[in-house]
């Protein structure tokens, strides 16, 4: 007698989708970045639709930071095509809570220092 093993039939999650963001001066990270999230975030623009909650999975490289920051996050913010004011398409994405989120956050806000309090307009608020 010989037993079958089936398999799994569970469905597989999607793989988070896999996006790149090089940011080469401090005015377009001040732009980007999303000091209000609980562990921070950064906008990415693009074109490819996204929903809330989404897998994301980031590789940011900040001006002349030889590092580069794999950060697996999740989309919290999206910014339609023709949205007003002429803000970039794009999502962003809120850096998760442990040590890649950590450094990143740490590294964007070393860079951008006292330019954080700043009153100027973001891609997000």
């Amino acid at each position: 007698m010989s037993a079958q093993i089936e398999p799994n039939a569970a469905p597989q999650a999607p793989r988070p989708s896999v996006l790149s963001l090089a940011i080469k001066e401090k005015a377009a990270l001040y732009a980007a970045y999303m000091p209000y999230l609980k562990n921070g975030g950064i906008f990415v623009p693009t074109q490819k639709p996204y929903k809330l909650g989404d897998e994301i999975y980031l590789i940011l490289a900040l001006m002349d930071d030889p590092n580069k920051y794999p950060i697996a996050g999740k989309v919290v913010w999206i910014t339609p095509a023709g949205a007003n004011n002429n803000k970039a398409q794009g999502i962003g994405v809120h850096f998760p809570e442990d040590e890649s989120g950590l450094k990143a956050r740490q590294r964007i806000e070393e860079i951008l220092g006292a330019a954080l309090r700043s009153s100027r307009a973001t891609h997000t608020l």
